[in-house]
């Protein structure tokens, strides 16, 4: 039996390609530590995005993967994960404690994206993070309905200054629909709107989250130039379809986030294609890698790409979004993936933004 070295168990922990950093957990800088002594090897790991799900499997590949080394009789590999927060200013005192604000938005409706939006919140909440979902569409507010709050349903108050938001499906969440009758039309002028998101978002108590995720309206008008002027949004992610319209929309959506400095995490294509359920044909009903090339000529990336599913429908229309139903089956998987991949973006970010940025806003 040869004496361990500490290069053989880098070696060992570097055949292992993590499939969300796109790299090994050595050259990633995710091993902290490395204790050997005599034939026992102890290795520290930690990441900076959700794994509560994944660190298990991925120990137990790991703890093999040392164990086959010559001279190695027992590993024990130790997962640790914090979610970093993303150094942006923020001197509002409702949300003092949150991490990372995400904006999805779109350049249209009808895209999904209230529907990506519940998926990724709760996608995050169940790899363990502390996520909070704000329904920023003032005149259609959809959450409630999809996260399957009664109607009527009221959020209790502090001291008559705090809305306490309402939980459901481990994700903390605020909506207009929570303060009006479902039929209640909001005829709003712009500065109203603007005024109602203000006061949801810092009159909300949200406590210590790793994430706020903020289900924009569609467009780029008075909410988004709000959010960007007075929030530390993180990062947005653009939802599209591969539909040329769709796409000339989204375009709109990205360079307004660019010109308002806030970085684009990544995109998210919706309804990317069709699988007939009797036959299982596929087709690209909307056209094709529409997202991939607009993400290329945005040095970004997509996250996802989801199909044109009536399973999805269904579920958000049952208050029971398809991740938080069964979150095992091929679309939650989807989700689960283009939120983690969403999470190390913010991740990366936060590694590289040591200096605080100035939200600059112009009339272009």
């Amino acid at each position: 039996m040869s004496d361990l070295s500490r290069s053989q168990v880098e070696a060992a922990l570097a055949a292992y390609t993590d499939p969300y950093l796109n790299t090994d957990l050595v050259s990633a800088g995710c091993v902290r530590d490395i204790r050997i002594t005599g034939a026992q090897v102890a290795v520290d790991i930690h990441l900076d995005y959700p794994s509560e799900f994944l660190k298990g499997g991925v120990a137990q590949l790991l703890q093999t993967a040392l164990e086959n080394l010559d001279g190695c009789h027992t590993a024990t590999v130790n997962i640790r994960w914090a979610v970093q927060p993303n150094k942006r200013q923020n001197s509002v005192e409702a949300i003092a404690n949150v991490k990372n604000i995400v904006a999805v938005a779109s350049g249209k409706g009808g895209v999904g994206k209230s529907t990506t939006a519940v998926n990724l919140a709760i996608a995050l909440a169940k790899d363990g993070a502390k996520v909070g979902l704000l329904d920023a569409d003032i005149y259609g507010p959809s959450q409630g309905i999809m996260l399957g709050v009664a109607d009527g349903t009221r959020p209790q108050t502090i001291d008559n200054k705090w809305f306490v938001p309402i939980e459901a499906h481990g994700v903390k969440s605020m909506s207009m629909a929570y303060l009006i009758t479902e039929s209640t039309p909001m005829v709003w002028r712009g500065p109203m709107v603007s005024g109602a998101l203000m006061q949801i978002l810092t009159q909300t108590q949200w406590g210590e989250l790793d994430y706020l995720i903020i289900d924009m309206p569609p467009g780029t008008g008075d909410i988004q130039l709000t959010l960007s002027q007075k929030f530390p949004v993180s990062g947005a992610v653009i939802v599209t379809t591969p539909q040329d319209i769709a796409l000339a929309d989204a375009k709109k959506g990205v360079e307004m986030f660019r010109k308002v400095h806030i970085p684009v995490l990544g995109m998210i294509e919706n309804m990317s294609m069709h699988i007939c359920s009797n036959c299982g044909h596929a087709e690209h009903i909307f056209g094709e890698d529409g997202a991939e090339r607009l993400a290329e000529t945005y040095h970004t990336e997509v996250l996802g790409s989801l199909p044109l599913s009536k399973y999805i429908r269904v579920q958000a229309d049952a208050g029971t979004p398809v991740v938080a139903a069964d979150d095992c089956s091929e679309v939650s998987m989807m989700y689960r993936h283009a939120a983690r991949r969403l999470a190390v973006a913010l991740a990366r970010q936060a590694a590289q933004s040591d200096a605080i940025p100035t939200i600059e806003v112009s009339d272009e």
